[in-house]
């Protein structure tokens, strides 16, 4: 359907893809947009680390720079204020996650990608839990 117009089956799925994502953030609450950011960092994370394992440099490199950003995203929009130790102790987590993402980059090497992971999915059910 998509290959006469010059589109193969996997950019019409990252195009619908990002069709689906843009329509779920209009309209959200503040809770279901950072829920919709911690889908796509593990979305990130994961495509990441799968690159690395087959040798996909650019690709892994993209998806880290994806994530990176998310992770800023995350710790810039935490209110120290109101969130006291919640926010300084999730300030610390996205920190640690990025310089292990960082660090697996430097390596060409997915472990600590995947450590970062599980630390963030560990958040992102509890904040799952709490919507």
């Amino acid at each position: 359907m998509f290959m006469g117009h010059g589109f193969g089956a996997s950019t019409a799925s990252r195009r619908y893809a990002a069709i689906a994502t843009g329509s779920r953030i209009e309209g959200a609450t503040p809770h279901q947009l950072v829920k919709i950011l911690f889908e796509e960092l593990l979305r990130s994370i994961d495509a990441a680390a799968h690159a690395e394992r087959s040798g996909d440099r650019i690709r892994s490199s993209d998806k880290q720079s994806r994530a990176l950003s998310i992770l800023h995203a995350l710790e810039s929009s935490l209110d120290f204020q109101k969130g006291g130790e919640i926010a300084v102790g999730l300030s610390q987590i996205y920190r640690e996650s990025r310089r292990l993402v960082l660090s697996s980059a430097q390596k060409r090497e997915p472990s600590d990608m995947i450590r970062a992971r599980a630390m963030l999915a560990d958040i992102a059910d509890a904040w799952e839990q709490i919507g």
